[in-house]
């Protein structure tokens, strides 16, 4: 998820990518209507190259005063950023990224995620939450220390918590019991909620139904499903966040039918783990 920060170019193309299969409609950038036709998103590769022309295009857009661009889930915290992670923060500032969340999926993670953001205040953010994976390390003290973190301002977020039915690294029902704590969590805290969820789509509508009435803000983190489990999502309230996988997925009926056909209001889209907030332009103008 982090090929986002790490280049200007693929940044703009694939976010143009997203758009033009999305609608072939104007987008309007300062003061200029540009029309995006499906032949250019076709022309985009694997390796974010373009035809000349669409990353400046893209860039008016990105640089003026129409979109507010967070990276919603950046795993900043990997070991491989320790020695340049200033030059990161650099580099997607200069790409036009406003805020960056970064990811806890243990409490030590989310611990080491909330002292990032020390480091670059106004512009990083945390979550702090216990990954399905690490379900198994859940304890009679992770609940008391994932609140004190979610105390912090910094921390935006609970998760990343949910259900991977696909890999199993935990127990389900272990994973099934420390999601339903987390959502609780979250619901007490009033703070949204960030899920990953694979192969478990009717397992985590299950448990978000359970506390409909309470719910805070949910998105469903680099979501992989079909079309109607998207749908299901949206008519619980859900935001979709897609990421690089638009790439992998050759289903029919999957994230690139989603895109083609506006299945997802842009509302409630996160683009490859970008949420776009539009200031000035209605979804009729994009």
């Amino acid at each position: 998820m982090l090929f986002c920060l790490c280049s200007g170019r693929l940044l703009a193309d694939l976010l143009l990518y997203n758009y033009v299969l999305r609608r072939n409609h104007h987008l309007t950038a300062q003061g200029k209507e540009k029309k995006a036709s499906v032949a250019m998103a076709k022309s985009i590769t694997k390796e974010g190259d373009a035809l000349d022309g669409l990353e400046s295009d893209m860039g008016a857009l990105l640089t003026s005063e129409n979109y507010i661009i967070v990276d919603i889930g950046a795993n900043l915290t990997n070991k491989k950023f320790t020695r340049d992670l200033d030059s990161v923060v650099g580099r997607a500032r200069d790409a036009g990224v406003h805020k960056i969340m970064v990811t806890g999926t243990t409490v030590q993670s989310s611990k080491e995620a909330l002292r990032l953001t020390r480091l670059f205040p106004e512009t990083l953010y945390s979550t702090a939450g216990v990954h399905p994976h690490e379900a198994k390390s859940w304890d009679e003290e992770t609940e008391e220390a994932l609140r004190e973190i979610l105390a912090n301002h910094e921390v935006v977020a609970v998760g990343e918590c949910g259900l991977d039915f696909n890999r199993n690294f935990s127990p389900q029902e272990t994973q099934l019991e420390v999601f339903q704590k987390q959502v609780s969590l979250a619901c007490s805290l009033k703070k949204p909620l960030f899920i990953h969820e694979r192969d478990a789509h009717t397992e985590v509508l299950e448990v978000l139904r359970k506390y409909k009435d309470r719910l805070p803000p949910v998105v469903i983190h680099c979501f992989t499903g079909d079309a109607s489990q998207a749908a299901a999502y949206l008519k619980e309230g859900c935001y979709i966040g897609l990421t690089g996988y638009v790439w992998k997925d050759k289903s029919e009926d999957g994230v690139r039918r989603i895109l083609e056909d506006g299945i997802v209001p842009l509302d409630r889209l996160l683009h490859l783990n970008f949420l776009l907030m539009s200031k000035k332009l209605s979804q009729k103008d994009l």
